[in-house]
């Protein structure tokens, strides 16, 4: 990621109020409820059916080979792993470890969020986006913190990737959990304007 000139580059890993600086300097509208910290989506239900918009579950990932992958999806979405890894061409996926989560991402377990691509400044992880989070408006993530829900538009959630260097795999899943790939130069279905 390039700061603005006007911006030092953020050194460590980013803090909410860089963040929201950054959101902020994209015309990103966002909204942040503070709550009591959840480590899992189960664990969040009864403050997701007082938040409005679609809840997000981000799986940080590594594959065989090495990739390191960030899945944002919907909360309620069923995601076949294996299917995934085959689709896009990578190695069996597994579950990136503490360590390699807060080297690459600058969070720690129950805080991952599409939010911390602010900390991968070489873009090494691929970011791969749910089609259904387009479908809700606001999405929600947390704030680079799991003690905290910030709200922004489908179309801030796209901004916010593509200035963080992230151009999404975007993918769409059925109810079963396969995926099916969704052309990079389609507009998201559910996206206005």
């Amino acid at each position: 990621m390039s700061a603005p000139p006007d911006h030092a580059p953020i050194t460590g890993p980013a803090t909410p109020a860089q963040l929201f600086a950054l959101l902020d300097r994209l015309g990103v509208a966002h909204v942040t409820h503070e709550h009591r910290p959840i480590f899992t989506v189960e664990e969040g239900a009864d403050l997701k059916a007082c938040l409005p918009g679609g809840h997000s579950k981000n799986l940080f990932l590594k594959d065989k080979k090495g990739a390191f992958f960030l899945l944002s999806a919907l909360g309620e979405t069923r995601i076949d792993l294996n299917a995934v890894s085959k689709l896009i061409g990578a190695g069996r996926f597994s579950f990136g470890n503490a360590e390699l989560l807060f080297e690459r991402l600058g969070v720690t377990p129950g805080s991952v969020t599409l939010f911390a691509l602010i900390n991968d400044h070489d873009a090494k992880v691929r970011l791969i986006l749910d089609e259904g989070l387009f479908a809700h408006d606001p999405v929600n993530f947390h704030p680079l913190r799991n003690d905290a829900t910030t709200a922004i538009s489908p179309g801030g959630m796209l901004k916010f990737a593509h200035a963080t260097g992230h151009a999404p795999i975007r993918l769409a899943f059925d109810a079963a959990g396969e995926p099916r790939m969704i052309d990079p130069g389609a507009p998201p279905a559910h996206l206005e304007g």
